[in-house]
């Protein structure tokens, strides 16, 4: 891959980080009068807890999730996400009078060995259910929806878009993959959906999106079942789009790219042609997240005890204690 890793440049508007600190330049602000090539643009981008950079031989954004603390969603992770689609919107606009786009694909992956997320913020569901913080948990669920979907209509600029998952991609780690137009598994790679093991259900996604890629029937049994399956199985039934070996991911993306740049305009426009059949509105995300909210303050101690299991276990993975996916016995 050709990458231009963070060079130094001086302009008039710096970055900033999620947290809103400065930490240097920021290139290509619409109304600045000029731009820079759009690979030295994204090198200067600076997020806490994500790493991008933009391969000009592919035309491919890639993002890597690279978070402080537990890889989960942490409201931290997903600001930056959704500043990191804010700049991917601002570069298309700032040359779309000129008819550049600055790439045509884009890969989410991450750079936790082993893990591409394991879902949503456990310990802090836990606190906000013990206080009654109905309004708390429909916010974090929010949020999380809106970049969601800002993921499934490609942030609205013509992109093709992919996750890739190298590792296990649990409960909102597997929403999140399912939001892109395709996903690239390696085979070792684990996905499921385990909320239902304390009482729970995915309430930022799954619901939607695996209904639209499988049927009503195959989705309830995926999510019912807490089951965590293997990137091969989710292969042999259509929802892992591109199987990879092991340590092969990034050339798989590559290799798909290669195959199918000349064909850019008509898959982009296949993709939005599926959304239109299949259409996944904000608001029916954000209509089940406040299912999913109002689900979550009814759980009782019992529930609230597997889930905080589930976060002590990824906090000991994290350490290098447990070597797989965590995982929760039914009761």
């Amino acid at each position: 891959m050709t990458y231009l890793h963070k060079p130094t440049i001086l302009t008039s508007e710096p970055a900033r980080t999620s947290s809103g600190a400065e930490v240097g330049p920021r290139l290509g602000v619409p109304g600045a009068g000029s731009f820079a090539p759009a690979h030295l643009e994204v090198a200067a981008l600076r997020y806490d807890n994500l790493e991008v950079a933009l391969d000009t031989e592919h035309r491919c954004f890639w993002a890597w999730q690279r978070p402080t603390g537990r890889p989960s969603y942490t409201m931290a992770l997903m600001q930056d996400i959704s500043a990191m689609q804010s700049d991917i919107q601002r570069l298309f606009a700032a040359r779309a009078q000129g008819g550049e786009r600055p790439f045509d694909w884009f890969v989410m992956g991450s750079r936790v060995p082993g893990i591409f997320n394991l879902g949503g913020d456990l310990g802090l569901f836990g606190e906000l259910i013990r206080k009654g913080d109905l309004a708390a948990l429909r916010h974090y669920g929010h949020v999380a929806v809106e970049a969601i979907h800002r993921n499934h209509v490609a942030f609205d600029v013509p992109v093709v878009t992919m996750a890739l998952v190298q590792g296990d991609a649990l409960g909102g780690g597997f929403e999140c993959a399912l939001s892109y137009d395709l996903i690239v598994a390696e085979k070792s790679a684990k996905l499921g959906l385990p909320e239902i093991l304390f009482n729970m259900f995915p309430g930022m996604g799954a619901v939607s999106f695996l209904a639209r890629r499988l049927d009503r029937a195959r989705a309830e049994k995926m999510i019912l079942s807490g089951r965590v399956y293997t990137a091969e199985e989710l292969h042999e039934m259509g929802v892992v789009d591109i199987l990879a070996e092991d340590g092969m991911g990034e050339a798989a993306v590559e290799e798909y790219i290669e195959r199918n740049t000349r064909k850019h305009n008509a898959l982009y426009f296949a993709q939005k042609a599926r959304r239109r059949v299949n259409p996944i509105t904000i608001e029916e995300l954000r209509d089940i997240v406040d299912l999913w909210a109002e689900a979550a303050i009814n759980l009782g101690e019992s529930d609230l005890r597997k889930m905080a299991r589930l976060t002590a276990a990824q906090d000991r993975r994290m350490n290098g204690l447990t070597p797989a996916a965590p995982a929760l016995a039914a009761e």
